[in-house]
């Protein structure tokens, strides 16, 4: 269940400090570096960079208006794909590359 509309977005307080000893400005190239990614994107934040940690690394995250009310967390996945398939699909891909791909006759 959402948070109440009249309550406003919950930013972290630590969060909230960092926007405003930086006084960092919609355009800024400053990176503002976090580990809340519960905070939700308030738009006030149009603009800014945000490092989030995703548990390993610090993933860039630049706030568009489409973002907004949305949590930081979406925007830096946790979980790395590597692919499906197994070893029949290896061997696909292996067979593709082996192929030379055709070159256009000359005139």
């Amino acid at each position: 269940m959402s948070r109440s509309s009249k309550k406003g977005p919950w930013v972290d307080p630590r969060l909230v400090e960092k926007i405003a000893k930086l006084g960092a400005k919609p355009g800024d190239q400053t990176v503002i570096k976090t580990w809340s990614r519960s905070s939700e994107l308030a738009p006030e934040m149009v603009g800014l960079t945000f490092a989030v940690h995703n548990g390993k690394d610090f993933i860039e995250v630049r706030v568009t208006e489409d973002m907004v009310g949305h949590r930081l967390g979406e925007f830096s996945p946790t979980r790395k794909f590597i692919r499906h398939g197994g070893k029949m699909q290896k061997d696909l891909e292996q067979s593709k590359a082996a192929t030379p791909a055709a070159t256009p006759a000359k005139k």
